[in-house]
């Protein structure tokens, strides 16, 4: 059996040694990567070999500035590190005679800046003075672009499975209390109470049941999912471990996209390094309690985003909602008790059962608590990921983070919600972004993707493609499934 304690104290030794040695980082995240992020990690060790330098090479996940992909991080013993956008292969032997051999950072590379001040460090901020990054939150989000996401121990170092050993000792109920005191709201569009799910799942009678991840992002714009789960495999993990020891269950599905090969390797990965650890499998931290999860990789049906279609799809059926009542929390997986939730919602559990639910509360409104994952995209200058406190405005979204719209251009709308969703005009764009305050004008939250358009866009192509998305997305899978089988 794992001693967790010893096993923490040994990870976080080792890891604050390698945050003080010379270090080049660059972001391999599918964005990083799509931009040549691998080209340059293989620049990057072809110039270290070359001039024989002491300095570790290692790899993160996206950071959320999407916008200014290929990202690498360099740090020096004593001093900031420093993030570079924009760096290709052709940038590579500058950046490190310049950085690392005389110890001078570029600034006009760095990612975040200010009017440049007297030596070359003062101009270049950290995350928190960063446009950015100010009025963001870093929860969920905290070890995306910050840690090696193929690395437990790193995962160990930064407080991880500290919840499930919190909660192994509090017991299933007081982990049902907390959640539900934390005011946790499923993070997949719907907004239902995860505590209140959780409880219906502990009261349901069964021999069996099981934790379902809805890793089935399907609407346009939104990667949240996606880069959570290559940035941060072992919160989800854990997340649903919890989940799974508060209800009774002792197997877990993650139902994700084929189209996300790297998470589903990341999620592969993390699960035989969990086992090996005794984190995951036969009695947990010597409880009692088993647990084991398996992956299932969809077709890509947009259907399936709904749970009882994504149920059916694991059961291998055909990809259909079912008809309710009975709901999953009685009758789910294989008509047994399931509770279900998506990527988000999971990786906020571990985090709440650590730090508290008054920790958690503290963020957000009255109803709607905590943080919100968001993609950003369309006609705006900084495209990327971002989490925000709920209660933000729009208008903070995407002018103060975002950085405008492209080109000077005017606003014209916000796509939220998916095909599900609507456009929110430039009326609205002082109304937080809660469930009810979107509810209330007819729109929803969704996942998280926020498509802006300016003056030029056509608003009936608009409608027409999202109203052609879900029958476009269930077309490809079915071409997809006709020539695997042929």
């Amino acid at each position: 059996m794992t001693n967790i304690d010893e096993l923490r104290a040994e990870c976080k030794e080792q890891y604050e040694k390698k945050l003080n040695r010379p270090r080049i980082v660059v972001g391999l995240g599918t964005c990083g990567i799509a931009s040549g992020g691998r080209k340059v990690m293989e620049a990057i060790k072809k110039e270290v070999a070359e001039r024989s330098l002491d300095v570790d090479i290692d790899f993160t996940s996206c950071i959320g500035m999407c916008f200014i992909e290929p990202i690498v991080e360099v740090s020096l013993p004593g001093k900031a590190s420093v993030i570079y956008g924009d760096i290709f292969p052709n940038k590579v032997a500058q950046l490190i005679e310049s950085h690392i051999v005389n110890e001078t950072p570029i600034y006009e590379w760095a990612a975040m800046q200010i009017p440049n001040g007297d030596t070359p460090y003062e101009g270049i901020v950290t995350m928190d003075e960063a446009p950015y990054y100010k009025k963001q939150v870093r929860s969920v989000t905290s070890r995306l672009g910050r840690t090696n996401p193929e690395s437990i121990e790193e995962y160990i170092a930064t407080g991880g499975y500290e919840g499930i050993q919190k909660g192994l000792q509090i017991g299933r109920e007081a982990i049902i209390e907390e959640i539900k005191k934390s005011g946790l709201r499923g993070r997949g569009g719907g907004g239902f109470p995860t505590g209140m799910k959780w409880q219906f799942v502990y009261n349901a009678v069964g021999d069996k049941k099981y934790a379902v991840c809805n890793a089935d992002e399907g609407d346009p714009g939104a990667f949240m999912d996606r880069s959570v789960l290559e940035g941060d495999p072992h919160a989800v993990l854990e997340g649903m471990m919890i989940a799974g020891y508060a209800i009774g269950a002792d197997e877990g599905y993650i139902y994700c996209r084929a189209e996300y090969p790297l998470a589903i390797r990341r999620l592969n990965l993390a699960i035989a390094e969990a086992e090996k650890y005794g984190l995951m499998g036969e009695n947990i931290l010597g409880s009692g309690f088993n647990f084991r999860i398996k992956i299932k990789a969809g077709a890509g049906a947009f259907v399936c985003g709904e749970e009882t279609a994504l149920l059916n799809s694991i059961e291998g059926q055909r990809g259909m909602p079912r008809v309710r009542p009975p709901f999953p929390a009685n009758k789910g997986l294989w008509q047994k008790p399931t509770v279900l939730n998506n990527v988000e919602t999971y990786a906020n559990v571990p985090f709440i059962i650590r730090k508290g639910s008054d920790w958690y509360a503290t963020m957000g409104t009255e109803k709607s608590k905590g943080s919100k994952v968001f993609c950003l995209t369309g006609k705006i200058n900084k495209t990327g990921l971002v989490e925000v406190p709920m209660g933000i405005t729009l208008r903070e979204v995407i002018f103060d983070i975002a950085g405008g719209i492209q080109d000077g251009k005017k606003f014209k709308a916000v796509q939220s919600g998916g095909p599900s969703g609507g456009c929110i005009s430039d009326e609205n764009l002082d109304l937080p972004v809660d469930y009810d305050s979107l509810a209330a004008i007819g729109s929803i939250m969704g996942s998280g993707g926020l498509v802006v358009m300016d003056e030029t866009t056509c608003m009936v192509d608009v409608s027409k493609f999202f109203l052609r998305w879900p029958r476009r997305a269930g077309r490809h899978r079915r071409l997809r499934a006709s020539s695997q089988s042929n």
